[in-house]
């Protein structure tokens, strides 16, 4: 959807405040129960606020370019497949940065606020993200922490391939391992966010077991420039199928487990492994006999990485923290087939005044004021006899 749909003044009004309203309430919880987000080695703080006022800057053209090419809920249903980053904590990411930049930019009084900007986003976001779930839900936070975006025959190909944990099947220790090395170096390819491993489910089995799905992005050299450590990294996107017993399961908008109890993977009785680097992107097995290769290739690829970030300058850091974060709307372009028209440079909007004032910033881990009337302030009415 290009244009503004034939919506008038009031009606986009209307229609930004509502979903305004809608991720205030949501994502200001959110934020309230988030772990620490300030890191030793990386400003995460100045590069999330580089990333979200360069959304606020340059989302809303970019997105009328992406649904010229393709709309918003083909973009969603996309996602339905393993390997694909249209998925729950990019969808939520894109409206939430987007307001965020606004946020402190109009605090500021750094840029002027016209409605129709924040609905075009937000009205991107929610045809997305409701064709995404198919289920009418927008998020997992309304749907009771469930996230199930993988049709019948895609979780019965992860289950035909499961194997028994423990005795007789695969080691319990080599699964722990294959997973805490994969999370711990995405978490630093990602710089310091966790958005390269993504959760679904739980996908409920006929026996009372349940099914995780894991997905593992972009293991490989990519768009992130220093990624070029990860050339013998064998595998780019990896998708894992967890089988539990005895364990609760609930899956966040930021792609993540909260399970009961902790130790899930005490609890895992099966596993599975594949990969969509194919030619259609479908399913392929990986053999439980590379685990042990895959794993020392991975920590050789993250020691690197992690010298290499160590030697990085500050502004080089939050340029590249900034590029993972502002580059969430890419999947939705690459599934649009424009990506490479787009200019993802980071800084850009930003560069001069802005970024030095954001450069120096440290984050405190503070929650959200308490007292803050509105954690995305809404749009006043036009006055009665503007706009159409």
């Amino acid at each position: 959807m290009t244009g503004t749909g034939g919506l008038g003044a009031e009606r986009i009004v209307e229609e930004a405040n509502r979903l305004v309203a809608y991720h205030a309430a949501i994502s200001r919880a959110m934020t309230t129960e988030r772990t620490s987000l300030e890191s030793g080695l990386i400003p995460v703080t100045a590069y999330i606020l580089v990333a979200c006022c360069e959304a606020w800057f340059r989302y809303p053209a970019m997105i009328e370019a992406i649904e010229a090419a393709a709309p918003a809920e083909e973009l969603g249903r996309s996602g339905r497949r393993p390997g694909s980053q249209v998925n729950p904590v990019y969808l939520w990411s894109v409206p939430n940065f987007y307001l965020i930049g606004r946020k402190l930019l109009t605090t500021l009084q750094l840029a002027e606020d016209p409605p129709e900007r924040t609905w075009r986003v937000l009205d991107f976001w929610e045809r997305a993200a409701l064709a995404y779930r198919a289920d009418g839900h927008r998020q997992a936070w309304d749907a009771g922490f469930v996230v199930r975006p993988y049709d019948g025959d895609t979780i019965a190909t992860l289950l035909e391939a499961v194997v028994p944990v423990g005795e007789g099947g695969i080691d319990r220790l080599a699964v722990k391992r294959l997973s805490a090395t994969l999370m711990n170096y995405l978490f630093l390819l990602y710089f310091d966010t966790r958005v390269g491993t993504g959760d679904t489910g739980p996908y409920p089995l006929p026996d009372g077991r349940i099914l995780l799905v894991r997905d593992f992005y972009r293991l490989g050299q990519s768009d992130f420039w220093w990624s070029e450590v990860a050339q013998d990294v064998p595998y780019h996107h990896l998708t894992a199928g967890l089988v539990l017993e005895d364990v609760s399961v609930r899956v966040n908008d930021w792609g993540t487990s909260l399970t009961t109890p902790e130790d899930y993977l005490d609890h895992l009785v099966g596993f599975s492994l594949f990969t969509t680097d194919t030619p259609d992107r479908s399913l392929r097995p990986v053999g439980h006999d590379e685990l042990d290769d895959l794993v020392a290739e991975v920590r050789a690829a993250q020691a690197r990485l992690y010298r290499n970030v160590a030697s990085m300058s500050r502004r080089d850091k939050i340029i590249c923290g900034a590029y993972v974060y502002f580059s969430f709307l890419r999947p939705f372009a690459e599934a649009a087939g424009v990506a490479d028209e787009l200019d993802w440079t980071i800084p850009l909007a930003t560069s001069g005044p802005v970024f030095d004032m954001l450069e120096p910033i440290e984050g405190t881990n503070t929650a959200p004021d308490p007292d803050e009337l509105h954690y995305y302030a809404p749009f006043a009415e036009p006055k009665a006899g503007l706009g159409g």
